[in-house]
């Protein structure tokens, strides 16, 4: 057999129909590429104290005592079984068949044993797992001294099917697999040292030993890195023959009026980045090119520098953001910025000038009017927006330059849309974030984006100190907490508070969280439902924070009354801003000193990160507590002390990619478990080089033969990959 496309019916009816309604396994293709989650040696037991309870497991472990005692509800036995790795123990509890597992589960044998894990008065258990156990028989030792060494694959698995029966699905289908086509040039492998695509199957599902693992492993990992490097290399391929219209830097326009304006001076990574963005917006070829920067790095500036460029070359720029809060929070700010040089036709308008307008949902009737002229007349060099930006009534003059900021806020279809409101070949598009999403790492590992980086801070930036503050473990930390929003506030500072939910009437008063609950006030019966604005602040302004003056900002308030509270709140007429995610980005007030976040464990770690720094903008230093009843050791826990113990963002893009995996690199997902790669982790250096290593090869392999004529299989292999949904993603982004 060498279809791997072929029906999983070859290893049996009733096996097949499990695979596909359990795993989603269909082909053999699908069997195959279903790897094994780790491997164990039949001499070594798994480590017992290392299970989680809720996972479905399967463990090595040995038999150590077998016991059988009366039910106390109702009639009958329970056996109890409890296995050793020689360390940690499990109990396995069987209510059915007792005596026909008693007589088998006996003290010394070893197998494998299946089930998802309880734990019942601090115990860990499996009830009525499936097991395998090994042969014992005293006249075997010899074969049994060779046997202790041997692999043996632990796949993922469900309740309805068990490690071991997938391993024997796969074993009968490698007992008829013949050579399989090889999507990978004969002269590539020999270049890298690759085994055959049917050698990888066998070794990494029978390996003789972990050398074998190795070398599957290595070959595999090949081909999810270069057929993505080939649909990336094509991509691009594409994407250089496809026109833009140039927008050169023009001597004694705005962006020169700007510079020699600027209060301050440009940092060095400022002034460079500046400079490889410029030379990309003067060529014919579009600019598809990721702006990092840290939080406070600057890359609004520089933006705002392109979008210049821009305008002095005669063209547009379009910036799309997230939220109302943010789109108005950029065009305040850009407007001040500019000054004179963003009100033409104005008398105070410098006469190198041109407008800066902001399209929202929430404008009226004449204010929309306005701003929609002003963007297909051109009179508006700068348009600011949010999704409004992208429906089909706005038009543009000369659309030159998409800015989207935070841009996984945006779907492709969405950042497709704007796009292609240029009348002038493609537009040059530039995206920033702050803190990278999984797949935006990815994408930039893999090559798909040109990126540039902002590391370093403006000066005057302060730093920003963050604790962890265990609010159930140490209730007395709290107190301190909102002493700690006291004394900023008596010092003329100001403070967020940032809760998960909204509350209020909206929703089901009885699911609320309670901060100052009642000891063993129902909380103890599961987790609380998260804090919410609302019902917080309610709280907050008769107990640890009275007297101040306090404000509610969320998304469910009217846009002029969010307007009108920020407004408030940069002026300093509000002490305390109790908040949801809706500060997360853009808002910029200097005073504000203090970022508390509630229930912190339930934000994700760029969140974190963004939330953060709304606070030590200024010359005053910053204070950030992340709020959280999760336990010491815990993975939420543990997740707030690596953003405590850093401010660098690109580290922690790091943490939240191994944290939530790359995503669909080729698709629409953002992150999560069902992604394109199996076997590649981009976080790991090795791999990183593979992926450097494999794009350089597909990049020489399209050039020479950009359709693949010469590579049939790898065509194939490049269809089976992309599909009809993710050609289309390509197209698109």
């Amino acid at each position: 057999m060498t279809d791997l496309t072929e029906s999983l019916r070859v290893v049996g009816d009733r096996t097949a129909k499990v695979l596909a309604s359990a795993l989603g396994l269909h082909t053999v293709g699908d069997l195959l590429r279903h790897y094994p989650r780790r491997y164990d040696r039949r001499g070594e037991l798994t480590d017992l104290d290392g299970l989680v309870e809720g996972e479905q497991v399967t463990v090595l472990a040995e038999v150590l005592t077998c016991t059988v005692r009366p039910m106390r509800q109702r009639r009958g036995s329970i056996l109890e079984v409890v296995v050793t790795d020689g360390r940690g123990r499990l109990s396995l509890l069987f209510f059915h068949r007792v005596g026909w597992h008693r007589d088998r589960l006996l003290p010394g044998r070893r197998g494998l044993f299946a089930g998802k894990v309880s734990v019942y008065r601090g115990r860990r258990q499996l009830a009525h797992p499936e097991y395998e156990l090994f042969e014992s028989d005293d006249a075997i030792q010899e074969r049994a001294r060779t046997y202790a060494d041997t692999l043996i694959p632990i796949y993922p698995a469900t309740e309805k099917i068990t490690s071991w029966k997938i391993a024997k699905a796969v074993a009968t289908v490698l007992d008829i697999l013949g050579d399989l086509p090889d999507p990978l040039p004969a002269d590539l492998r020999a270049r890298h040292g690759l085994v055959s695509l049917s050698e990888a199957y066998r070794l990494i599902h029978t390996p003789k030993d972990w050398d074998d693992v190795r070398a599957a492993r290595k070959r595999l990992k090949w081909d999810e890195a270069f057929v993505i490097q080939v649909a990336l290399a094509q991509r691009r391929r594409t994407a250089q023959r496809q026109p833009a219209q140039p927008r050169p830097r023009i001597s004694g326009g705005i962006l020169d009026a700007f510079d020699a304006n600027l209060p301050f001076t440009l940092t060095d990574g400022q002034r460079e980045v500046g400079e490889v963005i410029s030379a990309d917006l003067a060529s014919d070829h579009p600019m598809h090119r990721l702006l990092q920067g840290d939080v406070g790095a600057g890359k609004t500036l520089v933006a705002l520098r392109a979008m210049l460029q821009v305008v002095d070359a005669g063209g547009q720029a379009a910036l799309l953001a997230p939220t109302e809060v943010l789109a108005q929070q950029h065009h305040r700010s850009i407007t001040e910025m500019l000054g004179p040089l963003a009100r033409a036709g104005q008398l105070d308008g410098a006469e190198q000038a041109t407008r800066v307008a902001l399209l929202t949902g929430s404008l009226g009737a004449a204010a929309r009017r306005e701003a929609l002229l002003d963007a297909a007349s051109g009179r508006a060099g700068i348009v600011i927006g949010t999704h409004a930006l992208l429906q089909e009534q706005v038009t543009f003059a000369d659309l030159g330059l998409v800015v989207i900021d935070e841009q996984h806020r945006f779907g492709v279809e969405q950042r497709d849309a704007l796009r292609d409101k240029s009348t002038r070949g493609r537009p040059h598009v530039l995206v920033m974030t702050a803190t990278p999403i999984p797949r935006t790492v990815a994408m930039t590992v893999y090559g798909d984006l040109d990126v540039v980086a902002l590391r370093q801070l403006p000066a005057g930036r302060s730093p920003i100190a963050t604790h962890v503050v265990p609010s159930r473990d140490k209730p007395h930390y709290l107190a301190r907490a909102w002493e700690r929003i006291r004394e900023e506030v008596a010092q003329g500072r100001q403070a967020y508070i940032v809760c998960p939910r909204i509350g209020g009437e909206a929703e089901d008063p009885e699911e609320n969280g309670r901060l100052f609950a009642e000891p063993d006030g129902g909380e103890t019966a599961g987790r609380r439902a998260p804090l919410a604005v609302v019902d917080l602040l309610a709280e907050v302004e008769q107990g640890p924070l009275a007297g101040l003056r306090l404000a509610a900002l969320h998304g469910r308030l009217a846009p002029d009354e969010k307007d009108k509270v920020m407004r408030a709140f940069a002026a300093g007429e509000i002490d305390v801003l109790v908040a949801t995610t809706v500060v997360e980005v853009g808002v910029n007030v200097p005073n504000a000193t203090v970022m508390m976040i509630m229930d912190a464990d339930r934000f994700g770690v760029s969140q974190l990160h963004q939330l953060r720094g709304r606070v030590g903008r200024g010359s005053l230093p910053g204070l950030c507590l992340l709020v959280t009843e999760a336990e010491e050791g815990s993975p939420a826990r543990r997740r707030l002390d690596a953003v405590a113990s850093t401010t660098d963002g690109f580290a922690l893009s790091r943490l939240d990619l191994e944290q939530r995996r790359e995503g669909d690199i080729l698709g629409v997902a953002q992150s999560g478990r069902s992604g394109t790669l199996r076997l590649l982790t981009i976080t790991h250096e090795q791999d990183e080089e593979l992926i450097g290593q494999a794009r350089a090869e597909a990049t020489a392999l399209v050039d020479a033969d950009p359709e693949l004529s010469d590579h049939p299989v790898l065509a194939q292999a490049l269809t089976e990959l992309l599909g009809d949904d993710r050609a289309e993603y390509l197209e698109k982004a």
